[in-house]
């Protein structure tokens, strides 16, 4: 009978694949090839095999490779070991670091073994929360720890934490912390450093942009500054200015602020109707610390005094009216300039 087959299989932290090709015979002719450190075992697969098979010329492939690496497998089992030697009475491992299902979770398993520990988690913070925990928990249930904990992070929030129980999640014990402890909307404010200048060899910085997709991921270029410009009769805030650090304003000329965000918003503010002030404050010149920390009250004060500034407007929670945001000319420009340069326009 002429055929072909093959099916793969996870033992640990290893992939096997076995391949199956066969031709008529009228006789069995049998050919199994395997990795040299499994050779050991081709008499008890060739008895498998025949007691299956009664004729035809068969070859039998059989290859593996490591479904984590085994570096990355040895370091993650070897932490949780000095882990749970530290907290033998309450090891929660967290089993995403490198693979879940692969490596963290028969790690933790294999290490509560070894150890000989009971009262024991592992903790899930990235990933199909839902998907991992029920994997997870039959893992757990299957090696002997039903009373294992499955715990969860990873932004989570009331709206989260629903969706995942309507999804059958098994995580028995929620990590809630970023919002909860701030009001998510505003305050918990994710940043990322991205370059915008390079020292060449002159010591003269070059700007740099990154270029994206996304409108909001496009960087503005070079070393710059922040101008807040207020009404001069009011106090409140008109606008912030992204400029270059070298550019000079003056509040004895007019100024035309548009909202990047929306050009068709544009305002003119006469000169001698608004002030001006730079947000930025060095900490550091030339190396040396330059700043002097404020106290705790003081900084207090500030923020009030700063919120006085915002018209009323801008403090409502919902749909509330936001500052505009304008680039100086110079910064507009240079940005339109590497931007073509590197679109090749």
């Amino acid at each position: 009978m002429t055929g072909f087959g093959k099916g793969e299989a996870v033992v640990g932290d290893k992939k096997f694949r076995v391949e199956l090709r066969s031709l008529n015979s009228k006789q069995l002719d049998l050919s199994i090839k395997l990795p040299g450190k499994y050779r050991a075992a081709e008499a008890e697969m060739r008895s498998i095999i025949t007691r299956e098979l009664q004729r035809g010329k068969v070859d039998c492939f059989v290859s593996f490779e490591n479904s984590v690496a085994e570096t990355t497998s040895h370091i993650n089992r070897e932490a949780f070991k000095a882990y749970v030697q530290m907290y033998p009475n309450n090891a929660t491992l967290l089993v995403d670091t490198y693979n879940t299902l692969k490596s963290g979770v028969p790690n933790a398993i294999r290490v509560f073994k070894e150890e000989g520990i009971t009262r024991c988690g592992i903790r899930l913070d990235s990933g199909d929360l839902a998907y991992l925990s029920k994997r997870a928990r039959q893992m757990l249930d299957e090696a002997g720890y039903p009373n294992a904990v499955i715990s969860a992070s990873s932004d989570l929030d009331e709206n989260l934490i629903t969706s995942l129980k309507l999804q059958g999640s098994t995580i028995s014990l929620w990590g809630v912390g970023t919002k909860l402890i701030t009001s998510d909307d505003c305050p918990a404010f994710g940043g990322v450093y991205k370059l915008a200048a390079e020292e060449n060899e002159d010591g003269d910085f070059e700007p740099k942009i990154k270029l994206s997709n996304n409108v909001e991921k496009v960087t503005n270029p070079g070393i710059k500054k922040v101008v807040r410009i207020y009404d001069k009769e009011t106090g409140k805030i008109k606008a912030d200015l992204l400029a270059l650090d070298e550019e000079k304003f003056s509040e004895d000329q007019d100024m035309h602020i548009y909202d990047t965000g929306a050009r068709w918003k544009n305002m003119k503010l006469p000169a001698g109707t608004f002030t001006l002030r730079e947000l930025l404050v060095p900490i550091f010149i030339d190396g040396k610390l330059v700043y002097e920390c404020p106290e705790t009250m003081d900084i207090q004060a500030y923020c009030k005094q700063e919120k006085e500034t915002l018209w009323e407007e801008q403090k409502r929670l919902k749909n509330p009216d936001i500052v505009p945001v304008d680039l100086s000319d110079m910064l507009s420009a240079m940005k339109l300039k590497l931007i073509e340069a590197a679109t090749n326009i």
